[in-house]
């Protein structure tokens, strides 16, 4: 594995596209020389969107009411089952209705440090630039917000920022700004500009002449192949958590279609960063298949703590206040409990590691809502949280009310993704990638309540500006699905369900995934190390192997068959982990989720290498079983300074 110690050059097959000027003019700028396309035009044009969450629901409606032809693809049966519904704290907005100091600069700032200055400003800045704009559409869509007694909207904190900015909706938000999207989404469906494809799964990318023009899907029902041709293809599909395979993501959530575009040409940016969640329900058996996550708005009035001595096992109601460890807040006093993610989450681990965690397993830590419940009382308490509280109770059968929630870190969120420039399009012409799909926004650490605001700026206000500048340069002359290349991609496809299908091993999809996720939690997790990563790398690759030898995967393809989706999801989890592990192996520092051992402050923070490190890795497939190339993007920072970053 190569050495990094000197500062390299920006490849020459990225290009940003960032556009010149001062960062509070560049974006307005930019929209006002792009090129557009005549609303005549529009409806001569056709483009696919993969996925339906948030980015994928807002993208394909907004587009659909400019006038281009829609084709929306959606793996579930509705796209109200998108695993946006489980983003549950709230959104960001730069409102500053609090009048607490909040503005586009401070949200800007405080999603650039949180990121550990990883991130490319410019992008950042677009973001919190439209965040306003995004809650005035939603509260038009009529999407529920908590609002103040004299009528305004109500905002919380979440970690990493010292005011109030948070938008929420109780603890269902995400699921309240899905509904407002699929109601716009829904009206286009039934104008006839979006045709709704649900149950159907993006198989692959079809590229002709260097450019995106279309999918191969497979119909999760009779198992159909199917062909179809496009201008543009925006993939809306979310991130790679469930490569772990015990995450907070929904079951459902995969890899594949990020992946089969990389391996048709697209860069992958910053794979191995990922984020772990510090609010989530501890593991608590060996056949779980997925975990719950508690919101980190929780942490606005829940206070973290373990008990002061190593393995004291009482109960957390018999250890008085002199004997508890509030170890957020000693050792953050500025922030205390809402530091960001990727801090919260090493200090749980931190504690565990002591002999402090609680709970059988000893890897929790306490969520305590005590003096919260004391001072504002539990009506209000339950006013704030309640469904999230009775979610927790569902599942470990214990009163929060009445004792500490257990949390342990979790993953949660992939920073990584697809490359892509300013105009969201990836380094494959009429590719664009849309919230947590892409790289773009949130460097080596997602501040909370950031995911929803992302999907939603790229959806609705990104979107529709930059693919009309890409539109614009093409002729409307949409593909043939007969071209060759879609023979092609087609009988590739159907090659690999042939191979997958005549497996007569005696090992279940499931047991590759779980060796995998355990992999993975292992050496490419809350922390790694050189010799951990380059084992990770053998030993990922080995188990590939092991899997087309002996995995049996049962069924039909003219059916039903989740074994046979799953298999597919396994096998590019699996080629994506491996590439996760490169990635941490060549970045030899530590910054924000990506903690490698070796590089840390003697108080145990993150240490950054801005010297060497300062950049965007973009890895390009090279061909099965060769190892990708890797490029880099330098990060230029010339409105924030970059300083080691401090919540103390």
């Amino acid at each position: 594995m190569d050495n990094v110690k000197t500062k390299l050059k920006t490849s020459d097959k990225l290009n940003a596209k960032i556009p010149a000027g001062p960062i509070q003019e560049k974006w307005s700028n930019h929209k006002n020389t792009i090129r557009l396309v005549n609303p005549n035009n529009k409806r001569k044009h056709t483009v696919i969107v993969v996925g339906t969450g948030l980015a994928g629901a807002s993208a394909a409606a907004s587009l659909a009411e400019l006038g281009y032809n829609v084709k929306a693809f959606c793996i579930q049966d509705s796209a109200r089952r998108a695993h946006s519904i489980a983003a549950q704290g709230g959104i960001n907005a730069a409102k500053n209705y609090p009048n607490d100091g909040d503005s586009v600069w401070r949200l800007f700032y405080d999603t650039v440090k949180g990121g550990d200055y990883r991130a490319r400003e410019a992008n950042v800045y677009r973001l919190a630039e439209v965040s306003n704009a995004i809650i005035d559409q939603c509260v038009a869509q009529g999407v529920p917000f908590a609002r103040e007694y004299g009528g305004l909207l109500s905002n919380r904190s979440f970690g990493g920022a010292q005011l109030s900015r948070t938008f929420y909706a109780r603890g269902q938000t995400g699921q309240q700004l899905l509904l407002g999207a699929y109601s716009a989404l829904s009206k286009e469906v039934h104008s006839g500009k979006v045709q709704m494809f649900a149950r159907e799964e993006m198989l692959d990318l079809v590229v002709i002449d260097g450019k995106a023009k279309g999918i191969i899907t497979r119909n999760l029902v009779n198992g159909k192949i199917n062909r179809h041709a496009a201008d543009a293809v925006l993939l809306c599909t979310g991130g790679y958590g469930n490569v772990y395979y015990l995450s907070t993501n929904a079951k459902n959530s995969n890899a594949t279609a990020a992946w089969r575009c990389y391996k048709r040409g697209a860069m992958f940016g910053n794979p191995s960063f990922t984020q772990i969640h510090p609010t989530c329900i501890p593991v608590s058996g060996e056949y779980q298949s997925k975990l719950t996550l508690m919101s980190e708005s929780l942490r606005n009035d829940g206070r973290v703590w373990v008990p002061e001595k190593p393995g004291d096992k009482r109960a957390p109601n018999d250890i008085p206040e002199n004997e508890r460890d509030y170890f957020l807040e000693r050792r953050y006093p500025s922030f205390g409990n809402l530091v960001p993610r990727d801090v919260a989450s090493r200090n749980a681990k931190y504690v565990c590691d002591d002999g402090k965690g609680v709970g059988e397993s000893g890897l929790a830590v306490y969520l305590d809502f005590r003096d919260a419940i004391k001072r504002d009382g539990e009506d209000k308490i339950r006013e704030k949280y309640g469904n999230l509280f009775d979610m927790y109770y569902k599942i470990t059968d214990e009163n929060p009310y009445k004792l500490p929630m257990r949390i342990f870190p979790a993953v949660h969120y992939t920073m990584g993704g697809l490359w892509v420039d300013y105009n969201l399009m990836s380094n494959v012409p009429g590719l664009f990638v849309l919230g947590e799909a892409n790289f773009s926004d949130h460097g080596a650490n997602r501040l909370g309540a950031s995911a929803l605001m992302q999907g939603l700026a790229d959806g609705y206000f990104v979107i529709p500006y930059t693919l009309g500048d890409y539109i614009a340069g093409e002729r409307p002359e949409p593909v043939s699905t007969d071209h060759e290349a879609f023979k092609a991609v087609e009988h590739e496809n159907i090659e690999r369900i042939d191979k997958l299908l005549k497996s007569n091993g005696t090992k279940t999809v499931l047991d590759y995934h779980r060796h995998l996720g355990k992999l993975m939690w292992d050496y490419v997790g809350m922390s790694r190390n050189k010799e951990g990563l380059e084992k990770a790398i053998k030993e990922i690759a080995a188990l590939k192997e092991d899997f087309w030898e002996n995995v049996y995967v049962p069924g039909e393809q003219s059916t039903y068959n989740k074994y046979l989706e799953y298999a597919f999801r396994v096998v590019d989890f699996m080629e994506l982990g491996e590439l996760m592990a490169r990635d941490a192996l060549v970045r030899e520092e530590s910054c924000g989720g990506h903690f490698r051992e070796e590089y840390q402050t003697e108080e145990g923070e993150a240490l950054r290498d801005d010297e060497n490190f300062a950049h965007v890795t973009a890895w390009e497939f090279t061909g099965e079983n060769k190892v990708p190339e890797r490029h880099i993007e330098n990060l230029e920072f010339e409105n924030v300074k970059l300083t080691q970053r401090s919540y103390k």
